[in-house]
């Protein structure tokens, strides 16, 4: 299997490091928060599920600006409110969409996942190639687009997105957490360049965020350095396409460069465990079985 590009922490980055030219892997997104048990509970295997995916799937978490979550990112809350659009804004944790659609809540909901990530896979013919080169200088690090590629028959109503996703991100001493002491794929950070205009709509969480020639040539972003970090481009439809029912949730392409450990964490011996497998596809996720638990909304 083809793997996402996960280079060690260790990796120098003082020169500019590219991403894999892709665009197939689908876009999972999780609305998450650390006051939630079982979000804490299913939190450590994600990044197994995402490694034993390859380059298949970029998954995310979002956090959402509750008044209860310990990170309340306000680039993670755009990114719920863009989900909102089509399911509303009481969506409960967890929740997990492929591409956008079927809204899957709970602790057990991970199945079902995996069989939307096998149909989003066969409807996902046409997707744009994507690439961007990351480069850290002093205390910053830096996202630019380097090739972009697309059959999308619309791109005035597209963009492209830059989310920043940081690893092992620690939750504040004092916070409601369920959990262990780290939260992993938060979306802290996150800029929209709509590709008709050529001008940056969005940008939450980072030092700068550039384009001069265009969205597609070199559209960039700037953030403070972090230990272990994922940066993805999505291209995807507009809030306004979105909003006014021209386009779904659903992207065009996805791509992913992380800079982490890679690593399976093992299942707790005293906990029972859940073999999930996609159909067909040879993929195994671990996931401890619990019992159903109501969460917050």
């Amino acid at each position: 299997m083809v793997q996402a590009k996960v280079l060690e922490p260790s990796t120098p980055l003082n020169e500019p490091v590219q991403s894999s030219l892709l665009g197939r892997s689908l876009l999972v997104e999780e609305v998450t928060a650390t006051w939630c048990p079982s979000c804490a509970d299913i939190d450590p295997y994600l990044l197994g599920v995402a490694d034993a995916h390859g380059s298949r799937i970029a998954m995310v978490a979002y956090h959402p600006s509750d008044g209860e979550d310990a990170f309340q990112p306000p680039a993670a809350q755009h990114r719920i409110d863009r989900l909102g659009l089509i399911h509303g804004t009481s969506i409960p944790t967890p929740t997990f969409m492929v591409e956008g659609e079927n809204p899957r809540s709970g602790f057990e909901a991970w199945n079902d996942v995996q069989r939307d990530i096998l149909d989003a896979e066969v409807l996902r013919q046409d997707t744009t190639s994507l690439q961007f080169e990351l480069q850290q200088i002093g205390n910053t690090t830096t996202a630019r687009v380097v090739s972009y590629a697309s059959s999308h028959e619309q791109p005035q109503q597209t963009q492209l997105t830059f989310m920043v996703v940081q690893h092992d991100k620690l939750v504040p001493k004092g916070a409601i957490n369920p959990g262990g002491a780290t939260r992993d794929r938060v979306v802290v950070a996150t800029a929209e360049c709509v590709l008709n205009t050529s001008t940056i709509g969005v940008q939450h969480g980072l030092t700068s965020a550039h384009v001069n020639q265009g969205c597609t040539e070199d559209f960039s972003i700037s953030f403070d350095n972090l230990e272990q970090f994922s940066v993805l481009l999505v291209h995807e439809s507009t809030v306004e396409a979105v909003s006014q029912g021209e386009a779904s949730l659903g992207s065009h392409g996805v791509v992913e460069l992380a800079i982490r450990n890679r690593e399976n964490p093992e299942a707790n011996p005293s906990t029972t465990v859940l073999l999930v497998l996609a159909a067909g596809a040879g993929i195994a996720a671990i996931l401890p079985r619990k019992g159903t638990k109501e969460e917050k909304k």
